[in-house]
């Protein structure tokens, strides 16, 4: 993992200048500094390990030039990009370089070009195998890897910012061990008659190498102006399909956000267990400002989820409860438009939904110490501008278009 910056820091530029006032001929300059965060899943995984570079170098992908346009219409200060596929360890940064090279920093459809002086590439449990998990004798990809991917690297996640990254005070999970976690939620066996068994799904042997991340749980402080940091914690849990009765993924999924869950707590019982890959124990600390981003596959309302795990991080007490299920949950007019045979089945308010499924699966949660001043989800509906980004001529919607899933974003005031 590694971090690039240009030589020309730009987060003096994010300053909003409000006015100035005049006091006995003294003049005062107050700025107020509002900081935009977003998460977006940008369907940036492709099927061999090659693609996606070589679509970066050339320039010309229509999908990559609609994600690029998503982020210059939303202008997001810091976003974190779940699904865009690297080497897995962060060491070779020409893709995400020519994403901002070729397309970022390229106009898409006469609007403005944007530009991103920070980036980090998180290393990922994605199409890493080092170890027999499923117990048949061999290492296999992708049956062994710690988190699903057909290479490593695939489904990765990166992080693109105007501020200041401090990675020499990064923290990392992405060698924790699910059996660490106290009273975690693991599968246990089916029975031939479908019923589940008083016993463990997986083998003792497997259990002391399976890594409870899928992809990686980052906690990256950034320095958004000289006084604050904000730790941004980005995650991307695994989906809570693809198993059977045991419920493996969706259990799995639990616990990876309630790593998170318990990271933020403020009482040291809760997180005490954790030691991330630094060595360091326990949580975040109660002073400390956060936003938790990502796509985590889990809605509160509908869906496959285990226990409806999101709710862990909606009702916590730590977090901005008016961008959890208050009056400031991140909407758009595209969701309350859309139409899917899923649509009328599913109970959740439809203005919040992130994904064409349709879930509300992609958030950014800002703790409560801090001030949101706006949010939204970027989901054009019929008749808006920008309709192009999220649907095409043909009808086609999703990956084939932009991405299946919404860009999410909260405006976060700073004195």
């Amino acid at each position: 993992m590694k971090l690039k910056a240009s030589l020309i820091a730009t987060a003096v530029s994010a300053m909003l200048l409000a006015g100035c006032n005049s006091d006995n001929d003294d003049n005062k300059q107050v700025i107020d500094q509002t900081v935009r965060f977003a998460s977006f899943n940008a369907s940036f995984d492709r099927t061999a390990a090659e693609v996606l570079p070589a679509e970066m170098a050339a320039g010309d992908n229509q999908q990559i030039k609609n994600v690029a346009e998503v982020l210059q219409r939303t202008r997001p200060d810091v976003v974190l990009l779940n699904e865009f596929d690297h080497d897995g360890i962060g060491e070779n940064d020409t893709a995400v370089k020519d994403f901002i090279a070729n397309y970022l920093n390229k106009s898409q459809n006469q609007t403005e070009a944007i530009d991103y002086p920070y980036f980090y590439i998180v290393s990922t449990n994605t199409g890493l195998a080092e170890h027999d998990l499923n117990d048949d004798g061999k290492v296999t990809i992708p049956a062994d890897t710690y988190g699903f991917g057909f290479y490593h690297g695939q489904y990765g996640f990166i992080v693109l910012s105007k501020y200041e990254l401090d990675t020499d005070n990064i923290r990392s999970f992405q060698k924790f061990l699910w059996k660490d976690m106290p009273d975690a939620a693991l599968p246990s066996k089916v029975g031939a008659d479908g019923n589940l068994l008083d016993e463990p799904f997986y083998s003792d042997a497997t259990m002391e190498h399976f890594r409870l991340s899928s992809k990686n749980h980052i906690d990256l402080p950034i320095k958004v102006s000289e006084d604050k940091t904000i730790h941004l914690l980005a995650m991307h849990p695994t989906p809570p399909v693809f198993d059977g009765v045991e419920d493996r993924n969706g259990r799995r999924n639990y616990d990876e956000i309630r790593l998170f869950s318990d990271y933020i707590s403020s009482d040291y019982s809760q997180n005490s267990y954790l030691v991330d890959d630094q060595g360091n124990k326990g949580g975040i600390g109660e002073s400390a400002s956060f936003i938790i981003a990502g796509d985590l596959n889990a809605d509160p309302v509908d869906g496959d989820s285990y226990d409806y795990s999101i709710k862990q991080l909606l009702n916590h007490p730590r977090v901005a409860q008016e961008t959890a299920v208050g009056n400031m949950v991140p909407a758009s007019n595209g969701g309350k438009n859309y139409t899917d045979k899923k649509a009328a089945q599913n109970k959740g308010i439809a203005d919040y939904w992130t994904h064409t499924f349709p879930l509300r699966l992609d958030y950014v949660l800002p703790s409560s110490d801090l001030n949101v001043v706006d949010s939204g989800v970027f989901w054009q509906a019929d008749g808006e501008d920008y309709r192009y980004l999220f649907i095409n001529d043909e009808g086609e919607q999703g990956k084939s278009v932009t991405s299946d899933h919404r860009l999410v974003w909260v405006d976060i005031k700073i004195k």
